[in-house]
């Protein structure tokens, strides 16, 4: 199956790459505004030969692909923060590249990496079948973007219902790729054990799902093989985790020292989301199975990550 992936360098989108070449029978073409980032990643781990990387502007509807995935975007939270509104013009603009590739060859899958933000902003409970979208229309702030953009591109992909697209809502995701300077909990906790410091963390009670790159990949290859359709579907592992678990964990297992402070710096680019996970398992009728829980996942990546520091 030949794929093309707008947005190669994005971390989720190198660890896929990586996982689908292990299982055999992919090639990828990646398209990335720095393509030449994409090439020496490629190189570096042997992938030249089979895999290409090349700008956006040579994304062709001449070129035949069986799949489109998009995960154009920004991932590092400060980086949401900062582009604002204009995340909304990113999205907009190689979504409509993505379609129009569709347009012209509607037997191609389209994949649109979107995110569980798009359910809006409170996530007391986690997002289910029925949960409704809350966006503040009257009082858009800086982090709303982000969710605002992904809502939108879901909304215009329900309503081109004879185009084969399918969003994925990704959570929370973590691999042994993690960039530990993103301001997420989990790169937080990471960087205290690294450098053998105390970390400040706020009292707060949340509960996370991070899904696995083996995981995240079996999902993708069971839609791509699934008959032709349009929805959306929420990621998930085999179980969430609580931050007090997780500190305790992480503490027990790699040594992680940690204070509780009323003021935390942790960047939230979305809102803070006491329960930011799925209980919607559409994606089970596509055949996806999860294989790790959140937290046989993070111990598994975070185990290579520290012994390479």
């Amino acid at each position: 199956m030949r794929i093309a992936i707008l947005g190669g360098t994005s971390q989720i989108a190198r660890d896929l790459v990586v996982s689908l070449t292990a299982r055999g029978g992919y090639d990828v073409a990646l398209f990335a505004r720095r393509p030449e980032v994409a090439r020496l990643w490629l190189a570096g781990l042997g992938l030249s030969a089979r895999h290409t990387a090349a700008e956006f502007a040579a994304f062709s509807v001449t070129e035949p692909f069986d799949a489109v995935m998009n995960f154009v975007g920004m991932g590092n939270p400060a980086g949401i923060a900062a582009m604002g509104p204009s995340i909304f013009e990113v999205t907009e603009r190689f979504d409509a590249m993505a379609l129009e590739y569709l347009r012209q060859h509607p037997q191609c899958r389209y994949l649109f990496l979107s995110s569980g933000a798009a359910y809006g902003s409170t996530f007391e409970v986690p997002a289910a079948q029925d949960t409704r979208a809350s966006i503040a229309v009257n009082d858009l702030q800086p982090q709303d973007w982000y969710a605002a953009a992904k809502l939108a591109a879901e909304l215009h992909h329900r309503s081109l219902p004879n185009l084969p697209i399918i969003d994925i809502r990704v959570f929370s995701y973590f691999s042994r790729t993690q960039d530990l300077s993103a301001r997420f909990l989990i790169s937080d906790i990471l960087r205290a054990i690294r450098d053998d410091v105390v970390m400040d963390t706020a009292p707060d009670y949340i509960v996370r799902d991070f899904l696995h790159p083996g995981d995240f990949c079996n999902l993708v290859t069971v839609l791509l093989s699934a008959p032709a359709t349009n929805a959306a579907v929420d990621c998930y592992s085999k179980a969430p985790i609580a931050k007090p678990e997780l500190l305790k964990v992480m503490q027990e297992s790699f040594g992680l020292r940690y204070k509780v402070s009323e003021v935390s710096t942790l960047v939230n680019p979305t809102h803070s989301k006491p329960c930011y996970y799925s209980v919607n398992t559409r994606a089970a009728s596509f055949g996806y199975a999860p294989g790790l829980t959140s937290l046989e996942g993070i111990l598994q990546e975070a185990g290579v990550i520290l012994r390479a520091t």
